[in-house]
């Protein structure tokens, strides 16, 4: 199950969103040795001032599997202000029906078990997460930088990128801008690859005094 964290609800989740930021410490610091900015054994930006939600993935010990980062294309975005060489020249989406995805993060073990395009089934929770926030808000498309070994994973679960520019070399790794469909057609195609059964994302209730 994924749980959505959004700004008014930061208060009631401060340890899930420790764990968040160590997770990505892994996978962004640790294993990819990417130039990333640090506080202690977490990775924080700036972009996690903006007040963004945040999708959760758990697994069935309650132990944080994954995570991904989202914020409106019509404020500060990664892709506009940190990475608009991606663009070939052109704007950066900017519209209420379109959010950015960032800090797309699976601390996967090597037995996880592995669904259509041997992609393993905590990836498509995270994807099939990401629309069906997207199909609540209303949103047409989500803006996103990857690297091209994502592009390609994206590519064999049925949700292929839309490019905005040609891949290009930012430190380490090759990256790409795009945009995903988000549509009901999107969530099924991913539901069959993933094998899953039906709805993944939970959606807290604020909690208020009595």
């Amino acid at each position: 199950m994924i749980q959505l964290i959004t700004s008014d609800l930061y208060g009631e989740f401060l340890d899930e969103l420790a764990q968040m930021h160590r997770l990505r410490y892994r996978v962004f610091k640790e294993r990819l040795d990417w130039d990333v900015e640090v506080a202690g054994d977490m990775e924080v930006d700036e972009f996690d001032t903006l007040h963004p939600a945040y999708l959760i993935l758990r697994d069935h010990a309650s132990c944080i599997l994954g995570c991904v980062r989202l914020l409106p294309s019509s404020g500060p975005t990664m892709l506009s202000d940190a990475f608009p060489v991606l663009l070939d020249g052109r704007m950066a989406p900017s519209r209420p029906d379109i959010w950015e995805s960032s800090r797309f993060a699976l601390d996967e073990h090597s037995d996880a078990v592995k669904a259509a395009g041997g992609i393993a089934a905590p990836t498509y929770e995270l994807f099939a997460g990401m629309v069906e926030f997207g199909l609540a808000r209303n949103l047409a498309k989500i803006v996103t930088v990857t690297d091209a070994r994502m592009e390609r994973i994206l590519r064999r679960a049925s949700w292929p990128l839309e490019r905005l520019g040609e891949p290009r070399a930012l430190g380490k790794t090759r990256a790409v801008a795009g945009l995903l469909e988000v549509s009901r057609d999107a969530l099924l195609r991913l539901r069959k690859a993933g094998g899953l059964n039906g709805p993944v994302l939970w959606e807290p209730v604020i909690r208020t005094a009595a």
